[in-house]
């Protein structure tokens, strides 16, 4: 895992692949275009423990070293960028993605959140672990490489792909 996202007073973002029809959500994967196409990370720090807030979440001894430390994503969000996020650079309409374009969705989404309740949130790293109906899991696929196999797959609960899951700004709100 890689600084700062590692860090346990960040929210670190990973990457999914979404696939929809007619501007609704059909299935949400993660991410993994691999080999030249690019794929979430995520994993578990060799320098950080595991904080507090991640002490029920199941996270698996890293896959390299076994050593157990913080695990990362926190969140995810669409980083796929075939499906990602519409721009416009330099006057022209683009599709980007990557984890790069998560991460300030997220910031974006407290923000408004942030203003929307009126107060600033600040650390949320603990409500957001302990509320864990305000995400749609992503339960298929994985972080593989092709070198080695190494990596984790999804899974039900945490898992160091796609972190908690997707949040559904409403309901992390309404949870507040």
């Amino acid at each position: 895992t890689d600084y700062p996202g590692s860090s346990p007073y960040v929210i670190s973002c990973g990457g999914t692949h979404l696939i929809a029809k007619n501007k609704r959500i059909i299935k949400e994967i993660v991410w993994n275009a691999l080999p030249d196409g690019g794929a979430t990370g995520g994993g578990v720090s060799e320098v950080f423990p595991i904080p507090a807030y991640q002490k029920h979440s199941n996270v698996p001894h890293s896959a390299s070293t076994k050593h157990k430390g913080r695990g990362v994503p926190d969140i995810a969000g669409v980083a796929d960028g075939n499906t990602g996020y519409k721009v416009i650079v330099d006057g022209k309409w683009q599709v980007i993605g990557g984890t790069s374009g998560v991460a300030p969705m997220m910031a974006g989404l407290l923000a408004r959140i942030n203003e929307h309740s009126n107060k600033k949130l600040g650390f949320i790293n603990h409500h957001l672990y302990d509320n864990h109906h305000v995400f749609r899991k992503i339960t298929e696929g994985n972080n593989k490489n092709v070198k080695g196999d190494k990596g984790y797959s999804a899974n039900e609960g945490w898992n160091a792909c796609t972190g908690n899951g997707v949040p559904h700004g409403i309901n992390v709100l309404k949870s507040l």
